[in-house]
C-alpha cells in the first residue's frame, strides 16, 4: 500500500454506479411485486452490498482499510434496467471511489445471482464512478504567481558551518504547488529577523528555525508583535498533525499571520518538522488570499 501518513483527515465522498438490465417487463414486474423465488431482491442485494463494501481492503491488496461512515444504497428502474447507486462517506486519509465501485458491482452480482433463475439473459452493464470529491484534489487552489521567500535563521548555517536542509524541503514542496520561492539565510538576530518582514514583496515569508525553547530561538517573539492577525486555527493544525507523528512537536511555537496582505509562516528548523509543517496546512492554507481579496472588495 502507498504511503498516506503525511496527508490530512477531509471529509470523503464517492458515489459509483452499476446496472442490470433484464431481457423481460415480467422480471421487472416480479421485482416490484416481491415473488422473486430467491427473496426480496431489493434488501437483499442492499445487505450484501453493505457486507461487500466492509470487505473491500480484504480483497484489493492495495487498499487502506477505513472507517466507512455513511453508506446509502438507492435503486431506480428504467424500463428494463435497474440502476444502482452505492453512495459512501468518511473523513479519512484516502477515498472511497474504489469502495463505493465495489459496493454497487457487489449489489449487481447478488442481483443477478437472484434473479438467473427467472431471468436466463439477465445481465450486467456499466460499473463506473459517478462522483466524488474530498482531499487536496477538491481543495486545490489556483496558486499561479504566488511567490515566497523562505528565510532561514540558524547561526550555524549562517556561517557556513552546517547545510540548510529545511528551507530546500520547503521549496521543494511550495514548488510542486506552482509557487516560485527564494531562499534567504541570516542567523538568529532579531533586528535581522525583522527586517525581513519589513522589507519584502513576496506574497508569503515563510521563517523556518527559532521556534525552540532555547535562549538564541527568537523568532517568534520578534514576528509575533508585529503581526497584523494571527491565524491561530492554522498553529493547531500544524501542532497537531506534528504531534500525532512526534511528541516533541508540542515544544514547537510555530506562528502563523497576516502582514500587510501576504501570508506569515513560521516553522520548526529541522528538516522533517518543517516538511511535516508544510505537508498539514498546503494547499488549504491558500484560500486565505480569497478571503484577503474578498475584503479588499467588501
Amino acid at each position: 500500500m502507498i504511503d498516506i501518513t503525511h496527508k490530512v483527515n477531509t471529509l470523503r465522498e464517492a458515489t459509483a454506479l452499476a446496472i442490470v438490465k433484464a431481457s423481460s417487463p415480467d422480471t421487472i414486474n416480479r421485482i416490484k411485486e416481491n415473488t422473486v423465488p430467491k427473496g426480496n431482491v431489493f434488501e437483499m442485494s442492499k445487505a450484501a452490498g453493505l457486507l461487500g463494501i466492509k470487505k473491500t481492503p480484504d480483497l484489493l491488496p492495495d487498499c487502506h482499510p477505513l472507517p466507512i461512515e455513511y453508506t446509502g444504497i438507492e435503486y431506480q428502474i428504467q424500463g428494463l434496467e435497474i440502476h444502482i447507486s452505492v453512495t459512501i462517506k468518511t473523513i479519512y486519509k484516502t477515498g472511497v471511489e474504489v469502495e463505493a465501485m465495489h459496493g454497487a458491482s457487489i449489489v449487481a452480482l447478488n442481483m443477478y445471482d437472484m434473479l438467473k433463475p427467472i431471468d436466463k439473459n439477465i445481465e450486467i452493464g456499466t460499473i463506473r464512478l459517478e462522483k466524488k470529491k474530498g482531499g487536496k484534489s477538491s481543495f486545490r487552489l489556483d496558486s499561479e504567481g504566488l511567490t515566497a521567500q523562505i528565510v532561514v535563521c540558524s547561526d550555524t548555517i549562517s556561517k557556513g558551518e552546517g547545510e540548510d536542509k529545511a528551507g530546500k524541503i520547503i521549496s521543494s514542496k511550495l514548488s510542486d504547488l506552482g509557487i516560485d520561492c527564494d531562499i534567504t539565510i541570516i542567523p538568529d538576530d532579531k533586528e535581522k529577523i525583522k527586517a525581513i518582514l519589513s522589507k519584502n514583496s513576496h506574497d508569503m515569508i515563510i521563517y523556518t528555525g527559532g521556534t525552540g525553547v532555547g535562549p538564541r530561538d527568537v523568532t517568534p517573539d520578534v514576528i509575533e508583535p508585529l503581526l497584523d492577525i494571527r491565524l491561530k486555527g492554522v498553529e493547531e493544525q500544524m501542532r497537531n498533525y506534528g504531534q500525532q507523528r512526534m511528541p516533541y512537536a508540542m515544544l514547537s511555537r510555530s506562528v502563523a499571520g497576516i502582514k500587510d496582505g501576504r501570508l506569515v509562516l513560521i516553522l520548526p528548523g529541522s528538516t522533517k518538522g518543517a516538511a511535516e509543517c508544510i505537508d498539514s496546512i498546503f494547499p488549504h492554507v491558500l484560500h486565505v488570499y480569497k478571503v484577503i481579496e474578498g475584503s479588499r472588495h467588501d
